[in-house]
């Protein structure tokens, strides 16, 4: 993790106790009833859950908890048993992905998704909304859509600078690093202008080199009046940049609160770590080794 300074957390998001459910002062995304299971296994049972507006929450457990499949349920990539949902006061119960991201709630992938075969320019260009080329018969007719075309790349050519990437514009999506397909992906989201960005594991397969830069990006998200929803495993990077976590485990949503106090919550322990209670929490969970004299290596 780097050296650089905590960045400033928001607080006071919550109304009454930080337990499951709990309302918060400025909701973004509210769900009920959320339930999904596969033949006789019950893989997300959410009975209530409030995401903070202009905050970044992480949403925690162990694997199997159930956290990627609520995402897709939220992100309309699948379909729930039973369940509402909405984000402002829109619902999203039923709405079609590529729908709901045109309502400005986007998500990137634990395994990437760019297009290979396309450019990373190319990969950007896509992610606009509302083209008038995606028409098929204005697609004929360049006069209508060339102007808009250029205004996308302008755009696209931004983001690829702001996220360092403007070297590779040309390359194909293929020849990039791990690290470097996550940031074309977040800057690939931002295409669409949205409110709500929710990032499944955004660290996962990165070199350590990009960390940092990952890292700043989402809490620029933050500072641009964005709000970030991110499911992670590593708790140090949790802990770095989290206003609010949210705990899953078997399906449910076991504990929420600030990182530095549901991380001591017995629910949070028991999900990691089941009856080995013995073992220090980051030691598990974390990147950074714990050495038992309390140092760090």
């Amino acid at each position: 993790m780097s050296n650089n300074a905590s960045p400033q957390k928001s607080t006071d998001l919550h109304i009454g106790a930080a337990v499951p459910g709990c309302q918060k002062k400025d909701p973004i995304l509210v769900a009920d009833h959320i339930k999904k299971t596969f033949g006789g296994l019950t893989a997300v049972d959410v009975e209530h859950l409030e995401v903070p507006k202009n905050a970044i929450t992480a949403l925690i457990g162990p694997n199997g908890a159930g956290k990627t499949t609520l995402f897709n349920l939220l992100t309309g990539f699948d379909t729930p048993d039973t369940g509402t949902w909405s984000l402002m006061g829109n619902s999203l119960s039923g709405v079609p992905s590529f729908k709901v991201a045109k309502l400005g709630q986007v998500r990137t992938f634990q395994l990437t998704k760019a297009l290979g075969l396309l450019t990373v320019l190319e990969n950007m260009k896509l992610g606009a909304k509302d083209q008038k080329g995606e028409n098929l018969l204005t697609a004929l007719v360049p006069a209508i859509w060339r102007k808009q075309d250029k205004e996308i790349e302008v755009k696209a050519l931004e983001l690829l600078s702001r996220f360092k990437l403007d070297a590779k514009k040309d390359d194909f999506a293929a020849s990039l690093s791990g690290g470097q397909r996550k940031l074309l992906e977040m800057a690939r989201a931002l295409m669409t202008d949205p409110v709500l960005v929710m990032l499944d594991e955004p660290m996962a397969g990165v070199n350590p080199a990009l960390t940092q830069s990952l890292l700043d990006h989402v809490l620029d998200l933050k500072k641009q009046g964005m709000t970030v929803l991110f499911v992670e495993h590593d708790m140090h990077m949790v802990r770095h940049i989290a206003d609010w976590v949210v705990v899953m485990a078997e399906g449910k949503i076991v504990a929420e609160g600030p990182p530095d106090t549901v991380m001591k919550e017995q629910a949070v322990i028991d999900a990691y770590l089941g009856s080995h209670q013995d073992t220090d929490l980051g030691e598990v969970t974390g990147r950074i080794k714990i050495i038992k004299d309390g140092g760090q290596a």
